[in-house]
């Protein structure tokens, strides 16, 4: 068997994201209390019934605030009995989640009493917090449309091969703010910018001319090499240690030309060597993931 567990705050998509993984064949069970979790895990994984062999769970701050205090624990009865299984954090900035609370006019779980909602949301964080640090991969949903949603549970989740690391690499612009779900960071904005060449402005990263322009920069090339240096010496220890999912996040100041190049360089060098890559360009709203 193997379990998906997707928890996070409410309002960053987590229902999406269960739902997609029911059209992708998965078994759901949608808000299921904390403390049932070993117990269920452990009987459906005993069980010849192919309807089981993949499962997703739930879990939100609707159960009750101490059930929290020990998720190591919860997951320890899973690992002894070698039942494989991720836990997916879903999140938003708060601003995102105020925003979308008030568009659909829901009521988020925790605003009962004289709670209002910017103090519900920074409760649920900190409920959720021992979920988060021991998240396998954490998605920022603020800037992601339902659609991207689906297609980054898609190809993290359900494409990824099992004995194999994913990398995501993602571009970004430093004007937008940086990730929060990102494993590592660089920065490019000291590499040679083609916003300042006419012609270049209005292409991307993705563009022969703009490709062309950096490619003749050494500077660039050599940073390329350090980066690749670095993580192919270390992936492989991240993999030993159990890691599923890294990202890599590379910003430079609109996430338009030199991050975006530098991210599509990096990925087809990495897919040439077996790894498996999707990308992000999250600054670039026509072409985000693939």
């Amino acid at each position: 068997m193997k379990l998906a567990i997707i928890t996070g705050l409410s309002g960053s998509g987590k229902s999406v994201a269960l739902h997609t993984l029911e059209d992708e064949g998965y078994y759901c069970i949608d808000n299921l209390p904390v403390f049932l979790l070993p117990a269920l895990a452990c009987e459906l994984a005993t069980r010849q019934d192919k309807r089981f062999e993949l499962v997703a769970i739930s879990i939100d701050a609707r159960n009750a605030p101490d059930e929290f205090e020990s998720i190591a624990t919860l997951l320890k009865p899973l690992k002894e009995r070698g039942i494989r299984h991720e836990v997916i954090f879903l999140e938003s900035q708060d601003e995102t989640l105020i925003k979308r609370f008030s568009e659909t006019r829901r009521r988020h779980p925790l605003t009962g009493g004289q709670r209002p909602l910017s103090e519900a949301i920074s409760y649920e964080r900190e409920l959720m917090a021992p979920f988060l640090n021991m998240a396998d991969l954490r998605i920022d949903t603020s800037q992601t449309t339902l659609h991207e949603l689906r297609h980054i549970i898609r190809s993290r989740i359900c494409e990824r091969l099992d004995t194999k690391i994913s990398l995501l690499f993602q571009s970004f612009g430093f004007k937008q703010g940086v990730p929060r779900d990102a494993d590592f960071v660089y920065d490019v904005r000291c590499l040679p910018n083609p916003h300042w060449e006419p012609e270049l402005r209005p292409l991307t990263g993705r563009d022969t001319a703009v490709m062309a322009f950096l490619s003749a920069s050494e500077d660039v090339l050599h940073y390329k090499a350090e980066i690749i240096r670095f993580l192919e010496q270390w992936i492989p220890r991240f993999e030993s240690e159990g890691r599923s999912y890294l990202t890599i996040a590379i910003g430079c100041t609109g996430g338009q030309h030199r991050s975006v190049f530098m991210v599509e360089q990096l990925a087809s060098h990495f897919r040439t060597c077996g790894r498996q890559i999707q990308t992000r360009h999250r600054d670039i709203p026509t072409a985000k993931s693939s």
